[in-house]
Protein backbone atom coordinates (compact mmCIF):
# COMPACT_ATOMS: atom_id res chain seq x y z
CA UNK A 1 0.00 0.00 0.00
CA UNK A 2 2.93 2.39 0.53
CA UNK A 3 3.74 2.23 -3.21
CA UNK A 4 0.24 3.50 -3.98
CA UNK A 5 0.60 6.50 -1.66
CA UNK A 6 4.06 7.21 -3.02
CA UNK A 7 2.56 7.38 -6.54
CA UNK A 8 -0.26 9.67 -5.38
CA UNK A 9 2.21 11.91 -3.55
CA UNK A 10 4.29 12.08 -6.75
CA UNK A 11 1.20 13.18 -8.69
CA UNK A 12 0.31 15.77 -6.05
CA UNK A 13 3.81 17.29 -5.87
CA UNK A 14 4.45 16.79 -9.62
CA UNK A 15 7.75 14.99 -9.06
CA UNK A 16 7.80 12.79 -12.15
CA UNK A 17 10.23 13.50 -14.97
CA UNK A 18 8.95 14.78 -18.27
CA UNK A 19 8.35 11.95 -20.72
CA UNK A 20 7.70 9.32 -18.05
CA UNK A 21 4.47 7.34 -17.92
CA UNK A 22 3.22 9.11 -14.77
CA UNK A 23 3.98 12.53 -16.25
CA UNK A 24 1.95 11.64 -19.36
CA UNK A 25 -0.92 10.41 -17.17
CA UNK A 26 -0.97 13.70 -15.23
CA UNK A 27 -0.99 15.78 -18.44
CA UNK A 28 -3.76 13.60 -19.89
CA UNK A 29 -5.89 14.04 -16.76
CA UNK A 30 -5.41 17.82 -16.91
CA UNK A 31 -6.34 17.97 -20.60
CA UNK A 32 -9.41 15.80 -20.02
CA UNK A 33 -10.52 18.15 -17.27
CA UNK A 34 -10.00 21.23 -19.45
CA UNK A 35 -11.93 19.86 -22.42
CA UNK A 36 -14.61 17.71 -20.76
CA UNK A 37 -15.45 19.62 -17.57
CA UNK A 38 -17.40 22.43 -19.29
CA UNK A 39 -19.78 19.81 -20.73
CA UNK A 40 -20.63 18.35 -17.31
CA UNK A 41 -19.93 21.15 -14.81
CA UNK A 42 -21.86 24.41 -14.93
CA UNK A 43 -19.32 27.14 -14.18
CA UNK A 44 -21.98 29.84 -14.82
CA UNK A 45 -19.50 31.84 -16.89
CA UNK A 46 -21.58 33.01 -19.80
CA UNK A 47 -20.59 36.32 -21.41
CA UNK A 48 -22.77 39.25 -20.49
CA UNK A 49 -24.82 40.95 -23.14
CA UNK A 50 -23.20 44.18 -24.26
CA UNK A 51 -25.25 47.15 -23.18
CA UNK A 52 -26.23 48.93 -26.33
CA UNK A 53 -27.23 52.53 -26.43
CA UNK A 54 -30.97 52.61 -27.18
CA UNK A 55 -30.41 55.29 -29.83
CA UNK A 56 -27.99 54.61 -32.63
CA UNK A 57 -25.57 57.47 -33.25
CA UNK A 58 -23.05 57.13 -36.09
CA UNK A 59 -20.01 59.42 -36.16
CA UNK A 60 -18.46 60.31 -39.53
CA UNK A 61 -15.75 62.83 -40.52
CA UNK A 62 -17.33 65.69 -42.47
CA UNK A 63 -14.28 66.42 -44.66
CA UNK A 64 -13.76 69.88 -43.15
CA UNK A 65 -11.78 68.78 -40.12
CA UNK A 66 -14.92 68.21 -38.07
CA UNK A 67 -17.43 65.47 -37.57
CA UNK A 68 -21.05 64.86 -38.40
CA UNK A 69 -23.43 62.63 -36.50
CA UNK A 70 -26.20 60.53 -37.97
CA UNK A 71 -29.12 60.27 -35.56
CA UNK A 72 -32.11 58.06 -36.33
CA UNK A 73 -35.35 60.01 -36.70
CA UNK A 74 -37.19 57.59 -34.42
CA UNK A 75 -35.20 59.06 -31.52
CA UNK A 76 -36.74 62.51 -32.03
CA UNK A 77 -40.17 61.73 -33.54
CA UNK A 78 -42.77 64.46 -33.30
CA UNK A 79 -40.34 67.26 -32.50
CA UNK A 80 -39.60 70.34 -34.56
CA UNK A 81 -37.79 73.67 -34.34
CA UNK A 82 -35.89 74.41 -31.14
CA UNK A 83 -37.31 71.31 -29.48
CA UNK A 84 -35.77 69.16 -32.27
CA UNK A 85 -32.41 70.96 -31.97
CA UNK A 86 -32.30 70.41 -28.21
CA UNK A 87 -33.31 66.75 -28.60
CA UNK A 88 -30.48 66.19 -31.10
CA UNK A 89 -27.97 67.88 -28.78
CA UNK A 90 -29.20 65.75 -25.85
CA UNK A 91 -28.58 62.61 -27.92
CA UNK A 92 -25.12 63.67 -29.16
CA UNK A 93 -23.69 65.11 -25.92
CA UNK A 94 -23.33 61.76 -24.09
CA UNK A 95 -21.20 60.58 -27.02
CA UNK A 96 -19.00 63.62 -27.61
CA UNK A 97 -19.33 65.99 -24.66
CA UNK A 98 -20.68 69.53 -24.67
CA UNK A 99 -21.47 70.71 -28.22
CA UNK A 100 -23.11 73.54 -30.14
CA UNK A 101 -25.37 72.70 -33.09
CA UNK A 102 -24.09 74.14 -36.39
CA UNK A 103 -26.61 72.64 -38.80
CA UNK A 104 -28.80 69.63 -39.43
CA UNK A 105 -29.97 67.90 -42.58
CA UNK A 106 -32.93 65.55 -42.78
CA UNK A 107 -32.47 62.32 -44.75
CA UNK A 108 -35.74 61.24 -46.32
CA UNK A 109 -36.80 58.00 -47.95
CA UNK A 110 -38.46 57.88 -51.38
CA UNK A 111 -41.86 58.59 -49.84
CA UNK A 112 -40.66 61.77 -48.12
CA UNK A 113 -40.59 60.33 -44.60
CA UNK A 114 -37.59 61.46 -42.52
CA UNK A 115 -35.36 58.48 -41.70
CA UNK A 116 -32.44 60.21 -39.98
CA UNK A 117 -30.70 63.51 -39.38
CA UNK A 118 -27.13 64.42 -40.26
CA UNK A 119 -26.05 66.84 -37.56
CA UNK A 120 -22.88 68.95 -37.63
CA UNK A 121 -21.76 70.24 -34.26
CA UNK A 122 -18.88 72.14 -32.75
CA UNK A 123 -17.35 71.00 -29.49
CA UNK A 124 -17.19 73.63 -26.78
Amino acid sequence: MSGFWKTIRGYFWWTYERGSLHYDVMVTIILLFIFLAPRYISFKDKPSEPSRHPIEVVLNPDGKGGFSYRVEASAVDGKSGDELDQALINIIEPVSGEVRLLDKTAIKDRFGKIQAYIVRVQRQ
